[in-house]
């Protein structure tokens, strides 16, 4: 039996983030998890990735863990360091392989919302807005959403659309001249996807210990379910070694329950 305590949830989503990753793709990276995944990928699965961060970094010599894309080590010895602008260009050239995007609400169809909660008429909060998110939404051909998944953050609709996923679902992303959309969803319960037909979200894989109705309690809108549910594979010991001693040692992400 393992002495090494199981993944926590944090864990598990950026085990699932590095899991989407394959060696050799240039794989785009914002700020929080999906850094933990993109560098977890290079210490296990995929040592020959680039990383490039939103905020014009090159591939940088690993360090410390960023504290955000605008961090210095995500320019550490870059061999190329580049204009925000010009980063989301390579985006719209095809320069990118995957794409990872979190927000304040994720919806039923993959749509985005970090621009307000509530309506421009009855405000409840005002967010950051789009950053970079409309750029790799709109301009990459698989991007993968991240989040903790809770019945307000899930809605069935957005309450702005900040970035497009699948619209209103069937074939309006492709009528309204997008490319691609979100390939998949990374949350505390486990993965999920989209029904290629109606472009709802699905369960595709559940975390150990995780359940059809515990991902739906977390979720404010009827999750699609597949006749026989997979589960994802626990990380083994070497990789949480990894993790917790080589790539967020400090816990700046990891830390659970956070603050």
């Amino acid at each position: 039996m393992s002495n090494v305590a199981p993944a926590n949830p944090l864990e598990m989503i950026a085990y699932n983030l590095s899991n989407a990753i394959e060696d050799g793709q240039i794989v785009y990276v914002g700020t929080g998890l999906p850094m933990v995944g993109g560098i977890l990928a290079k210490k296990t699965h995929a040592p020959n990735i680039t990383l490039v961060y939103e905020s014009g970094g090159q591939d940088p010599l690993e360090g410390d863990m960023p504290w955000s894309v605008g961090c210095p080590f995500t320019f550490r010895k870059s061999p190329m360091s580049m204009e925000m602008a010009i980063s989301f260009g390579q985006c719209a050239l095809g320069y990118v392989d995957i794409a990872f995007q979190g927000g304040a609400q994720i919806d039923m169809y993959g749509n985005v919302n970090t621009s307000v909660i509530g309506s421009y008429e009855n405000l409840k909060s005002i967010l950051p807005g789009s950053g970079g998110g409309n750029d790799i939404g709109s301009l990459t051909e698989k991007s993968v959403l991240v989040g903790l998944q809770t019945p307000d953050r899930f809605p069935e609709k957005v309450d702005f659309v900040t970035t497009p996923g699948y619209l209103d679902g069937g074939d309006t992303r492709e009528k309204a001249g997008l490319l691609g959309g979100p390939s998949a969803v990374v949350t505390q319960c486990g993965v999920f996807d989209f029904e290629p037909v109606s472009k709802r979200m699905r369960i595709k894989r559940l975390n150990p210990g995780m359940t059809v109705e515990i991902a739906q309690a977390c979720t404010g809108f009827e999750l699609l379910v597949p006749e026989n549910i997979e589960f994802v594979e626990p990380p083994s010991d070497e990789v949480l070694r990894i993790l917790r001693e080589v790539v967020d040692p400090r816990k700046v992400f990891t830390k659970f329950p956070p603050g």
